[in-house]
């Protein structure tokens, strides 16, 4: 079973601002979310055979939660906004939103495409399928890179992530089967 889990929420999160790759870490709420996904994923499996995650610090304390080792992997990293990041949602201008949504190679200025971040994620995907066939592998990551790694299980495109929404500390659970991996479950919120 492969395990999605996003971070908790950050004070960025909180404030509506475009995070992608700046370093932030959780705030109080976020750190109660993380020890609460935490709890709840533990007690959905008899074991985490492997706990993997991002290298970025909101994502790192919320693996931390699970109190097991934890490998980090940069290509769990968050899609890079560039000029974007730490900017106001409302304040992105609507023709860079209609960008992104049309043409997934679009990249802004500094920044990562989503054809990108997409082709790192579903390598990672497919490296981890054997693994996660036989064991329990955890991954704690981010809204875009989960959304890809959705995208992979249902054998679609990442346009799916403009209809699809991830809350902070969700989980989605990805079973890998004989035929492939299946979605069973997206977007699960722990109670705090």
């Amino acid at each position: 079973m492969l395990i999605l889990v996003r971070h908790g929420r950050t004070r960025v999160n909180a404030e509506g601002r475009l995070q992608g790759r700046l370093d932030e870490p959780l705030d109080e709420l976020g750190e109660r979310q993380a020890v609460a996904v935490a709890g709840h994923v533990r007690a959905s499996v008899d074991r985490i055979d492997e706990l993997i995650a991002s290298p970025l610090v909101r994502a790192q304390q919320t693996a931390a939660a699970f109190g097991l080792p934890v490998t980090t992997d940069e290509r769990w990293i968050e899609l890079s906004y560039g000029a974007y990041e730490g900017v106001p949602h409302a304040d992105v201008p609507s023709e860079i939103w209609d960008l992104w949504r049309r043409d997934p190679t679009f990249v802004p200025e500094g920044g990562e495409s989503l054809a990108a971040l997409d082709a790192r994620v579903r390598a990672v995907c497919d490296e981890l399928v054997e693994r996660a066939r036989e064991q329990t592998v955890v991954v704690v990551s981010h809204v875009s890179p989960m959304k890809s790694a959705v995208a992979w299980a249902l054998g679609t495109d990442l346009g799916i992530s403009w209809r699809t929404h991830l809350g902070h500390a969700s989980v989605c659970r990805i079973e890998i089967r004989r035929a492939g991996p299946v979605l069973t479950s997206f977007n699960e919120i722990a109670p705090l």
